[in-house]
């Protein structure tokens, strides 16, 4: 292997690991990450640094089994339930507590 192509894939190992890692901090994959950004090096890595955070997404409470999803699923993916739209949202660091009436 000649030296610019060892070059170039250190090159898409780093890319490929920050890509991973700023994937992994939004609360995505980073093996998904890693390999677009070692793929695609300097686009994967802007994508990954573009993505949206998973980990801030709203959520709700399933009526049946009272496990937390995200805002958006249309299924409860513990027990099965067809979920209604919410008239109201829990915020990702809120903790759902149940309070005795």
């Amino acid at each position: 292997m000649s030296g610019y192509g060892l070059g170039l894939l250190v090159i898409c190992l780093f890319f490929g690991l920050a890509g991973g890692y700023v994937g992994r901090v939004k609360g995505s994959s980073f093996t998904v990450w890693f390999l677009i950004s070692s793929c695609i090096p300097f686009i994967g890595l802007l994508t990954a640094v573009l993505y949206r955070y998973d980990n801030r997404e709203l959520r709700r409470e399933c009526p049946r089994c009272h496990r937390v999803v995200k805002l958006y699923d249309a299924v409860c993916m513990r027990c099965g339930c067809e979920l209604d739209f919410p008239d109201t949202a829990i915020a990702p660091e809120a903790r759902v507590v149940q309070r005795m009436p």
